[in-house]
This record gives structure tokens, C-alpha cells and sequence, in this order.
């Protein structure tokens, strides 16, 4: 029979899951607001060339502070637990 899969494991599925989807959003979302303004304005791809830029750097942004956040709170609970060890 299988075996339940660790909390770990569940735990990073959840982290990259929620870094491709915020990838992902920011592009869709940037290309979609550049293909609307080059359709009112009449331009053919400036506005979403424009957009893409700034959605891969959004979201690449973005996806940097989500792992540097998560870095962060992994220092300080081992911080913890260390200290708790020593005591």
C-alpha cells in the first residue's frame, strides 16, 4: 500500500504551485492589457511587446519576494528551534 506522502512534500508542491501561478498572472495579465490597448489604438504589438516586458518583470519581481519571504521565515524558525535546543 502507499504511503502518505510527508507534509513537506505537500508544503512545497503548495510553494511552486503558487509561483507558477503567480508567473503566469502577471504575464496573462500584462498581455491583456497590452492587446486591448494596441486594439483601441490601433498599433500592431507595440503595447504588448511593451506589456510582456513588464509582466516577465513584474512577476519574475514578484515570484523573487515570495522565495526571499519564505527564506526569511525558514532563518527564523530554525533560529528558534536552535535556541530552544541550547536552553
Amino acid at each position: 500500500m502507499l504511503e502518505k506522502p510527508p507534509r513537506a512534500v505537500w508544503d512545497h508542491l503548495a510553494l511552486v504551485t503558487q509561483v507558477g501561478l503567480t508567473f503566469a498572472g502577471s504575464l496573462l495579465l500584462c498581455f491583456a492589457v497590452g492587446y486591448w490597448l494596441d486594439e483601441w489604438l490601433g498599433t500592431k504589438g507595440l503595447f504588448i511587446t511593451v506589456f510582456i516586458l513588464l509582466g516577465v518583470a513584474g512577476g519574475g519581481y514578484t515570484v523573487y519576494r515570495q522565495i526571499m519571504a519564505l527564506d526569511d521565515t525558514s532563518a527564523k524558525d530554525d533560529s528558534n528551534s536552535q535556541s530552544g535546543r541550547d536552553e
